[in-house]
């Protein structure tokens, strides 16, 4: 089994227990190699109720490490949904181990005012 499809299925295991809703969404993250995206998504609806990702331009303009624009992504997501006064929300770590840029992601977004 290739390393993508192995990753295919821990998704799907944790999108089995993780759902979200208008009230409590879901922070979804995917990380690329050279970005990193996250989204607070309302899964009753089907719907993106805010995202933020490294590749905007106030942090992309910013010289640092993927791990500190991973935070700074967190944060900024975090913002967003404070402007939609959204406080709580369910982590999906996307089939990733909560390590690195996924955890600086997490790290920004509480830093923020989300709680999970």
């Amino acid at each position: 089994m290739s390393k993508l499809a192995q990753r295919q299925k821990i998704r799907y295991r944790i999108r089995k227990k993780v759902q979200g809703t208008a009230s409590k969404p879901r922070l979804s993250v995917f990380r690329s190699n050279a970005e990193i995206y996250c989204q607070l998504i309302d899964d009753d609806n089907g719907v993106t109720l805010a995202a933020a990702s490294s590749a905007e331009k106030d942090i992309a303009a910013q010289k640092v490490a993927k791990i500190e624009k991973a935070k700074l992504a967190g944060q900024s997501i975090a913002k967003k949904a404070a402007a939609l006064s959204i406080t709580t929300c369910v982590f999906d770590r996307g089939g990733n181990l909560y390590h690195g840029r996924i955890k600086a992601v997490a790290d920004g977004a509480r830093e923020g005012g989300l709680q999970f």
